[in-house]
């Protein structure tokens, strides 16, 4: 009976069915399997969460930059990558020159390594924090792929922290808390926390020395008891270069998402010979921090549709507010208040189509807009809106002031 009733659930919370029904995003044989393709609602979704997780960032320190799609084969060999993933990856690019042979972009990481290589650094310029919002691709199987949550092209919400030893494990605490912070407003309250460590029978699987590794891990080890988080060690689901903290978020189905991932890495500024200026003007290795608190868009857009069955928080979705005039006759008074809504920043339209208001209205409850306004004769002689709420219905007839209030006291909750 359960597990009927969630595969009832599940197709009924599909985000690949709800998704499209919305026309957030949709795949093309033509374009190829795996690739989705971001309709204009789901670019605003998208950049939302972008803008959001952006501003964090910015308040935290983080620098935003933005590196190429490809690389040269030779960095993602010096990195490790190339030969770890790159016989069941994308083949690899060849140009007209005979020397140059280029792959798409696994990982982020070869190329922030070489920004952080690009100038002298002294130990009082760190830790640096290098964000972005970078698409990589990884050639899936086609029987693996799964709507947003398993494709072949994704953007991860990357950074990377190049500290000191002195500095990793506040620096690392500092993540956590951003992690816990970017699960509150998206509305997770869900979650647990494992230590990802070697598979010490499967010691060729990773790079570097016995002594990175136990740095690594202890640093892991002592930032999550200082914070006193309760955590589970898991053997054999470590990055190749280091060890990491997994958050497991469930959704509204109890299903379990591995979503945030904070790892620390002393092996690749070893291959990449990173180095900062200490107090006594000698050479030093810094340690990096890889982090990514949604993982990456696709998923964590996918998770979202689904824990909310398509009910997005109303500070994401894409329309806000939708104007519904009782009749053409009260357009021109819609527009008036349209605008008065863009100079609030609240994403609105108007629909103009000849239907009779009670389609207008379902039209909007499943497309589930979160707000809309009712115009006809009595709101514009009045100068008054009438208000109806996704779900709830009819809620009230407000100033136009009134109104833009509520909406805009909802929109910017984020927590």
């Amino acid at each position: 009976m359960y597990k009927n009733k969630l595969k009832e659930d599940s197709n009924t919370i599909d985000h690949k069915k709800i998704g499209k029904k919305l026309k957030f995003f949709l795949f093309s044989d033509r374009v190829g399997i795996g690739l989705p393709l971001w309709l204009p609602k789901g670019t605003i979704f998208r950049k939302n969460l972008e803008e959001f997780l952006t501003e964090i960032q910015k308040k935290n320190g983080y620098e935003m930059i933005i590196t190429p799609h490809i690389g040269h084969k030779e960095l993602y060999i010096r990195s490790g990558h190339w030969d770890k993933y790159g016989k069941d990856n994308f083949k690899s690019i060849h140009t007209p020159y005979k020397k140059e042979e280029f792959l798409l972009k696994p990982m982020n990481c070869p190329h922030h390594c070489e920004v952080y290589r690009s100038q002298e650094w002294s130990y009082k310029d760190l830790p640096k924090r290098f964000a972005e919002f970078g698409t990589v691709y990884r050639y899936e199987k086609s029987g693996e792929l799964n709507g947003l949550t398993r494709v072949r092209c994704f953007t991860q919400d990357d950074a990377h922290i190049f500290c000191t030893n002195d500095q990793l494990v506040e620096e690392f605490k500092k993540v956590i808390n951003l992690v816990f912070y970017v699960f509150r407003c998206l509305g997770f309250y869900e979650y647990t926390i494992r230590i990802s460590l070697r598979d010490t029978k499967k010691i060729d699987n990773y790079i570097g020395s016995e002594n990175n590794w136990k740095k690594a891990e202890k640093a892991i080890l002592k930032a999550v008891e200082e914070e006193k988080i309760n955590v589970s060690i898991n053997y054999g689901e470590a990055a190749f270069y280091g060890p990491k903290l997994d958050f497991l978020v469930k959704d509204s189905l109890g299903r379990s998402w591995q979503l945030g991932t904070i790892q620390v890495d002393y092996n690749l500024p070893e291959r990449f010979d990173l180095y900062y200026k200490g107090k006594n003007n000698e050479k030093c290795r810094p340690v990096m921090i890889h982090r990514a608190p949604f993982g990456s868009l696709e998923r964590i857009i996918a998770i979202i549709i689904e824990h909310t069955k398509g009910n997005i928080p109303s500070w994401l979705t894409p329309n806000q507010v939708v104007i519904l005039p009782i009749s053409n006759k009260y357009i021109i008074y819609a527009k008036k208040i349209l605008n008065l809504m863009l100079n609030y920043k609240i994403r609105v339209s108007i629909d103009i189509r000849n239907e009779k208001i009670n389609k207008k209205i379902r039209d909007s409850e499943d497309n589930k807009i979160p707000y809309m306004i009712i115009l006809g004769k009595k709101e514009e002689e009045n100068k008054m809106i009438s208000l109806r709420r996704h779900g709830l219905g009819h809620i009230g007839i407000f100033s136009i002031t009134k109104g833009i209030e509520i909406i805009s006291k909802e929109i910017n909750l984020k927590k």
